[in-house]
């Protein structure tokens, strides 16, 4: 998909190495990246973790609202459970669970625990039901709430730490946006946007957001910066390579078509 015309950077704000899954996806559609780590994750203390997954055939759904609660759960049970039906929020999560040989029972049309509540209550069997939700340190009561007022039992239980990123150069960041080159900023979460504005200051924050567009992941991310007045483009499918898609895109509109195009 990449064109002969000189691209502008584009901003990844998860935690990935240069050549992470996102920033590998932009540099095949022709996108030079910049690294801006705005959070990082780090597996919780495991101990609360390993207790509930040790009784894991009591529960009867357990619930998945990102990737990195895949991984510390199945870094601690390799084997999906037998018994207990699996629900996850979003097709990049799906997917991951997927590539690790465990289905997914449930998966909302709508990648955001909004969505995922609304697929519960459609799917009937909710009430009385015990639940195991291994979550962000920054989970919002959005999931926990609206399963229990659907009458399940739930069982939340720190899974990961999400946290500011100490390898964000903010000097750095703020002489990109001094120049104004940054063709757009994309977003994985919504701690990524609040660590990120957090970082930058307001002002700068606003500036690079002006003449950069923004990309969210899904409809939670987007939320979080509707809420600081920008208007983001939100990724056709809530995936890292939709999330790429999208920025391209996006980029490809603003430019206008290239020279010898029609």
């Amino acid at each position: 998909m990449s064109t002969d015309r000189e691209q502008k950077p584009v901003v990844v704000t998860r935690a990935e190495a240069s050549d992470g899954a996102l920033s590998s996806e932009l540099r095949n559609l022709g996108l030079p990246v910049l690294l801006w780590p705005a959070v990082s994750v780090e597996l919780a203390e495991t101990g609360p973790l390993e207790e509930a997954l040790g009784r894991i055939e009591a529960f009867d759904w357990l619930v998945f609202a990102s990737r990195h609660a895949v991984a510390a759960v199945t870094a601690l049970v390799p084997t999906a459970p037998a018994n207990v039906r699996i629900a996850a929020v979003g097709q990049a999560t799906a997917q991951v669970l997927r590539q690790r040989g465990w289905r997914v029972d449930l998966l909302p049309s709508e990648a955001n625990a909004a969505g995922l509540v609304d697929a519960f209550a459609s799917e009937g069997s909710t009430a009385g039901a015990r639940v195991l939700y291994p979550a962000s340190s920054r989970a919002l009561p959005t999931i926990a709430a609206g399963l229990s007022q659907l009458g399940a039992e739930v069982v939340q239980v720190e899974a990961y730490r999400t946290q500011s990123a100490p390898a964000l150069d903010v000097e750095d960041c703020r002489s990109w946006i001094a120049r104004e080159v940054i063709g757009a900023v994309t977003f994985a979460s919504p701690s990524a946007v609040e660590e990120l504005e957090h970082a930058l200051g307001k002002d700068d924050f606003d500036r690079l957001l002006s003449t950069a567009a923004a990309v969210a992941i899904g409809p939670t991310t987007a939320r979080a910066l509707d809420a600081l007045g920008h208007v983001p483009a939100v990724a056709e499918s809530a995936t890292l390579r939709g999330l790429a898609l999208t920025t391209f895109r996006v980029l490809q509109a603003r430019q206008g078509p290239a020279h010898g195009e029609v």
